[in-house]
């Protein structure tokens, strides 16, 4: 399985990939995983590489080779979806995180995004999910809906998810994650 999660700094995607990585490897699989990450602490555009399999050679996902794009922002999804295959899914969170050229008035903000990617041969699942993660509780937990849109596309089982999550999550925000997974996994509709 090769996923890429697209995101901005701070969005918690490499809390994502861990969770993802945590629950492949209790799964008894082998993951491997590569960030890519420009300005992350500024708000740049991170990409994180995770693959999962019985074995596994390379840590990156090529493009045009992912099963799956998690995407964390509008603008990184549609900057990730070359990454996905055609079949791919993606599941990208509708939030903007305006950029600094979009800021200064140097270009503007792509209008249409979620319209221009279901013209393309993937399934496209938009998520609001900053406001099921406030309805869970906290909106730090957005990632946590993200990966709960995810798992119920995954071949593993929710309660498998929950572990890897409860295992990673730090002591103070496992009831909000839980929560926030929650509210993602019942949201997702399969078609």
């Amino acid at each position: 399985m090769n996923v890429i999660i697209a995101a901005v700094g701070g969005q918690g995607a490499l809390f994502a990939a861990r969770v993802l990585g945590r629950l492949a490897m209790d799964s008894g699989l082998e993951v491997k995983a590569s960030e890519v990450h420009g300005m992350s602490q500024r708000g740049g555009s991170v990409v994180t590489h995770v693959r999962y399999a019985a074995a596994i050679a390379s840590p990156i996902v090529e493009e045009g080779c992912a099963d799956v794009v998690l995407a964390f922002e509008l603008l990184e999804g549609a900057r990730a979806a070359p990454y996905l295959k055609p079949g791919g899914i993606m599941i990208i969170n509708t939030y903007k995180i305006i950029p600094m050229p979009v800021l200064m008035a140097d270009v503007d903000y792509p209008p249409d995004i979620v319209e221009s990617l279901q013209k393309l041969p993937i399934t496209v699942v938009p998520v609001d999910a900053p406001a099921l993660a406030k309805e869970a509780g906290s909106l730090r937990a957005t990632n946590s809906v993200m990966l709960g849109c995810l798992a119920k596309r995954s071949e593993f089982r929710r309660d498998q998810w929950l572990q890897a999550l409860k295992t990673v999550s730090p002591e103070n925000s496992v009831h909000d994650n839980c929560s926030a997974f929650n509210l993602g996994f019942n949201f997702f509709v399969e078609e």
